[in-house]
């Protein structure tokens, strides 16, 4: 009877944790160009690669396994892509922008929270104006959720 009990905790054990584990990307990127010229928007897959498709092994400086594949063969098709607005208007940087943008990415992120989704990680850079005559510039955020 024991060794039964033991072999049944043992098979719920092993199946509990036998489930596969996802992770998802979501990727804002907010414009930080002066005049509301650039394009600000949340980004996220609905398609899969698979890295091992695009992976070339290297020995000794030498490919030991060329894959043919292009960089059009990497980009995939399939994203929902939702508009955000800019961080500067003509004025200078507006505060009501940036507002309505954090209550786009709350709803974003406690729409995925609903699904089942955990915000695991939170990652941002900025490339913004590197001086005079350099107009251009990103925020860009990743959020990096898990589930079971």
């Amino acid at each position: 009877m024991k060794n039964v009990f033991i072999a049944v905790s043992m098979l719920i054990f092993f199946t509990m944790n036998s489930t596969a584990q996802e992770y998802k990307i979501v990727t804002t990127v907010e414009s930080v160009v002066p005049m509301g010229i650039g394009r600000s928007r949340i980004i996220e897959t609905t398609d899969t690669l698979s890295v091992d498709n695009f992976t070339t092994a290297r020995t000794d400086g030498k490919k030991s396994n060329q894959k043919d594949v292009s960089r059009k063969d990497i980009k995939v098709n399939k994203f929902d892509e939702t508009k955000l607005l800019n961080f500067y208007s003509s004025v200078g940087i507006n505060f009501q922008n940036i507002a309505s943008n954090d209550a786009m990415i709350t709803s974003k992120i406690n729409g995925l929270i609903n699904e089942g989704w955990e915000l695991k990680f939170v990652l941002s850079g900025v490339e913004s104006d590197a001086g005079h005559g350099d107009n251009v510039g990103i925020f860009i955020t990743r959020f990096i959720f898990y589930r079971d």
